[in-house]
């Protein structure tokens, strides 16, 4: 049980050492493909790599390669790596045995949950027939092939209409070499009660998957752009929008909070329904009849392929989805967005003539209120009889959690702080994890990072510290290494004054200065948002920037733990020196770490024949 301790991204150290593959080999090639990605930057900014400086300087990068094949590992490591080694191949061994047994991830979290594959099995059927949205199909016929031909000839009718070019027709069109049915899966929420499955249809490699991504990239920031006043991304958006409300006055002894939560939403949404509110929307946000270089026809016939071949495999059956979207396909959330965007605009008006706030957070509502529980009652009942297919779940308090996040209303004082399940474990990436060290050093700042924005007094933000502290030493994080990071985090956010003495004043303006500043979610959004409509982002070409180079490598603590600072080393001296033309260059190394625990010990697919089986065509 200690290695399930241990979490689903853990990685157990050597792996390079216990690989099937010659140690030489792996050596050989990481400096291939190392050294290729190098040339190609050379040759981008016009240097030669044929010449004497050439030469010398991939020698010496083959030499630090060659380095590593002689290299001892430290005793203590290898033996530890051995017998973790040795339990994963026992686990392996019993997990193949114990077909009664079920191991899966818990949602919203990193952590193991092991259960009995009879309870998995009778919740999956109980959701099936609770929410009508999927039919087996009769005939046991794989629809792998219809699929894939209704993709191909889309994709083809679009070039023809010259809506795609052939070559982002064929940036969409799957891969035959890895192309396989969609699979169900449930992953338990233990925080609930009774711990009920979120199904999954895991279809990364499914013949219309790249057409949803591509369908969401088109709509999705049309959609934010629209309704981005009243759509929270994450919970520091929450919190920013309560405490504008309560700066403007509108907070006061008697606000309260609700939140709402819309049961099923993924799987309750009607299909025709939402190809309705769907094609409703393109009409009313399209410029000249068109978004992009698509008509509202072409978006509509995509949408359709993309519900019509939700499929997948479950317990030796075939089945089709009849009822909304797969959780999984990245369509379905835009999708249910736009659909959720009618049926809200009642409640949203209603706040908006009371200066309150409303915001969702895909299928979690919050709003405030100053009028009495009857009162917004009414409102709230209008709400719940508005669409048969939207069930809604609200609660009423002057404290609530939402998202993350513990919001109380403190007699007409906004407070904010951390919300954890009861539930939830104290886990944090254990610090032996084989992991390159800047990634534990980033896990402490940005749990530092993560309570100063959420949590709006300092009494709060100590208590969250010393969680983090607590949850970092039952990782197995030495405590020098702690407190270096948290030292790191408040000497860089000019806030020492508090970790020494709580000092309310300057926690106030680190609060505030963290908040508020844009997070890399943010910005994103902010370009894909600039035009979406007349220049849709998915549809520029992306430029290849020249002036940062990428290269990866196998991370492994016996082998390339100190590759970082060889390979910065390296560069420096041959080409990045100063008054080089490559100085400005910015290398941006990418560690390819091993295996994790969840990769070795969770096993969700059919057999490989049920999920690529291409039958004639009916």
């Amino acid at each position: 049980m200690t290695m399930f301790i241990n979490g689903l991204k853990y990685i157990i150290p050597c792996q390079s050492r216990f690989s099937h593959k010659p140690i030489d080999d792996i050596i050989t090639e990481q400096y291939k493909n190392v050294s290729t990605i190098v040339k190609d930057c050379l040759q981008d900014n016009r240097i030669s790599t044929t010449d004497q400086r050439a030469n010398q300087a991939f020698q010496a990068l083959e030499h630090i390669f060659h380095e590593y094949q002689s290299k001892n590992v430290p005793k203590k490591l290898k033996t530890r790596a051995q017998r973790e080694y040795k339990i994963v191949q026992y686990v392996q061994r019993l997990i193949h045995q114990r077909s009664d047994i079920v191991i899966r991830r818990t949602d919203k979290s990193k952590v193991f949950f092991i259960g009995r594959a009879a309870d998995f099995e009778r919740k999956a059927e109980d959701y099936m027939l609770k929410t009508e949205a999927y039919e087996e199909i009769k005939n046991g016929r794989c629809p792998l092939s219809d699929n894939l031909y209704a993709v191909q000839t889309l994709l083809d009718y679009l070039v023809m209409k010259k809506a795609l070019t052939r070559k982002q027709s064929n940036r969409l069109t799957p891969k035959l070499n890895n192309l396989e049915l969609g699979h169900y899966h449930g992953i338990p929420k233990p925080h609930k009660s009774e711990t009920p499955l979120r199904p999954i249809v895991a279809s990364i490699h499914a013949p219309a998957t790249l057409v949803s991504k591509f369908l969401n990239e088109l709509l999705a920031p049309i959609y934010l752009k629209v309704n981005r006043k009243y759509t929270f991304i994450n919970d520091i958006d929450v919190i920013r929008q309560l405490e504008k409300y309560a700066a403007d006055g509108y907070l006061t002894s008697r606000t309260k909070f609700i939140t709402i939560d819309v049961e099923n939403l993924y799987t309750m949404i009607p299909r025709d329904g939402a190809l309705t509110a769907l094609a409703r929307f393109c009409v009313k946000y399209c410029y000249q009849g068109k978004i992009g270089t698509f008509t509202i026809d072409h978006i509509m016939k995509m949408a359709r392929l993309i519900l019509d071949t939700n499929c997948f495999a479950y317990n030796n059956k075939y089945y089709k989805q009849i009822r909304g979207g797969a959780m999984g396909s990245a369509f379905t959330q835009v999708l249910a967005n736009i659909y959720l965007m009618e049926w809200e605009q009642d409640l949203i008006e209603h706040q908006i003539q009371h200066y309150e706030v409303y915001g969702r957070y895909i299928d979690d509502i919050l709003m405030t209120t100053n009028k009495s529980i009857d009162e917004i009652n009414i409102e709230l009942e209008k709400a719940k009889h508005k669409d048969i297919n939207i069930k809604i779940e609200p609660t009423i308090c002057e404290s609530v959690h939402y998202l993350d996040v513990i919001i109380t209303n403190e007699n007409g004082q906004l407070r904010t702080s951390m919300f954890h399940k009861p539930t939830a474990e104290p886990y944090i990436l254990p610090y032996k994890s084989d992991h390159p060290r800047h990634i534990h050093r980033n896990i402490v700042y940005a749990a530092l990072l993560r309570a100063a924005r959420i949590c709006s007094h300092v009494n709060d933000f100590n208590s969250e510290c010393v969680r983090i502290d607590l949850s970092l030493l039952l990782n197995g994080y030495p405590p020098h290494f702690i407190t270096q990071q948290v030292n790191r985090f408040f000497y860089l956010n000019n806030a020492v004054p508090v970790l020494k003495q709580f000092n309310e004043y300057v926690y106030s303006h680190l609060h505030h200065k963290l908040l508020y500043q844009p997070t890399l979610r943010e910005k994103k959004l902010q370009t894909m948002m600039e035009d979406p409509v007349k220049t849709p982002l998915v549809l520029q070409s992306k430029i290849w920037n020249k002036e940062i180079m990428y290269p990866r490598y196998l991370f492994d603590t016996s082998l390339t733990i100190n590759f970082r600072q060889e390979f910065t080393n390296w560069w420096k001296t041959y080409y990045a020196f100063s008054g080089s033309p490559l100085e400005q260059i910015k290398v941006r190394l990418i560690p390819i770490t091993g295996r994790t625990l969840e990769t070795f010990f969770i096993h969700k697919k059919p057999s490989r024949a049920m999920l690529t089986k291409m039958e004639p065509r009916s």
